[in-house]
């Protein structure tokens, strides 16, 4: 009895330090890359910084996902990271180095998912429309040129929202922001359409849609979905902008949209703390940390206050 009772104190106390563990990790999500639109030697590739500072609020450490890596360097570093964005941008969703990396990406993000393992996936905007034409490309084109640039919109809830993963746990005060104010930033010159998303059988039973919205000229689109089966998101306008971005006027700034926009990060790095991936050591995680670069002074040229540049 002795022995039983000691075996199962030891038991009890490698568990609890397992979880003790697990709450002082830092989980790392990885943002992807993509080439930027005045290239020189020292500026190929770039990373707003806000996306950086948008995940760090929440609490992840942020890695950056580089467009010249082999296909065997990103399924290393995959089984390391816990999670991934795609941020907005202005390249191309099928032939640029970032559609490379975040295609890879999210074919061993489903892959592991079918599998028991947890692997959330984030996109915002550019990102939202590679997800979605990852998915329904199959049948053709998915997106719609549509004119939504630089206007701040509230959220159209659909019934399936309320018993969504993203939003069931968002305050009724965050919730009633969303849907009556201006906080929500578009900047993108195509969309998802409702009426595409309805007639592509390999898009409505893949993604849950959660929010939309409607153009000038009346085409609504899909502004918020998330996948029914894996933890993948997506947001076609920009929840870091209200936090992090001060270049233009449009974007809403106030205490209700700062909080909205926290809410998303919260949510998806909670999401992200779900993932058993983990570095080798603590020298392997640094090697590969964002924290290696320095974000440059961008906004009296660019639309972002700092961009993290890569030769």
């Amino acid at each position: 009895n002795v022995f039983l009772y000691f075996f199962i104190l030891l038991f009890l106390l490698h568990f609890i330090n397992f979880f003790l563990i697990k709450e002082k990790r830092m989980y790392v999500i990885c943002v992807v890359a993509q080439e930027f639109y005045q290239p020189t030697p020292s500026k190929k590739s770039y990373i707003p910084a806000s996306y950086v500072k948008y995940l760090e609020s929440a609490g992840a450490r942020v890695a950056p996902i580089h467009i010249d890596k082999t296909e065997d360097e990103y399924r290393a570093l995959f089984k390391s990271i816990n999670g991934v964005l795609y941020p907005g941008g202005n390249v191309n969703t099928s032939t640029s180095g970032y559609a490379r990396a975040a295609r890879l990406l999210f074919d061993l993000a489903m892959e592991v998912s079918s599998i028991s393992d947890y692997f959330p996936l984030w996109g915002t905007c550019l990102g939202f429309q590679l997800m979605a034409c990852v998915i329904g490309e199959k049948n053709g084109h998915v997106l719609s040129t549509t004119n939504n640039s630089d206007v701040a919109l509230p959220l159209n809830f659909t019934k399936e929202a309320k018993e969504s993963r993203m939003f069931k746990s968002f305050p009724k005060d965050t919730l009633h922001t969303l849907a009556t104010e201006s906080v929500t930033i578009n900047s993108h010159k195509y969309s998802l359409t409702m009426d595409t998303y309805r007639k592509s059988e390999s898009l409505n039973t893949f993604y849950r849609v959660l929010t939309t919205n409607t153009t000038d000229n009346g085409k609504m689109f899909i502004s918020t979905m998330e996948a029914y089966k894996y933890p993948f998101y997506g947001v076609q306008w920009h929840p870091e902008k209200s936090q992090f971005e001060r270049t233009n006027t449009f974007t809403a700034h106030s205490p209700s949209a700062v909080k909205a926009a926290q809410c998303f990060a919260d949510f998806f790095v909670s999401e992200v703390r779900k993932s058993c991936h983990s570095f080798s050591s603590d020298e392997e995680e640094k090697k590969v940390l964002i924290d290696e670069y320095t974000p440059s002074y961008t906004a009296d040229w660019t639309n972002f206050e700092q961009i993290f540049f890569f030769s």
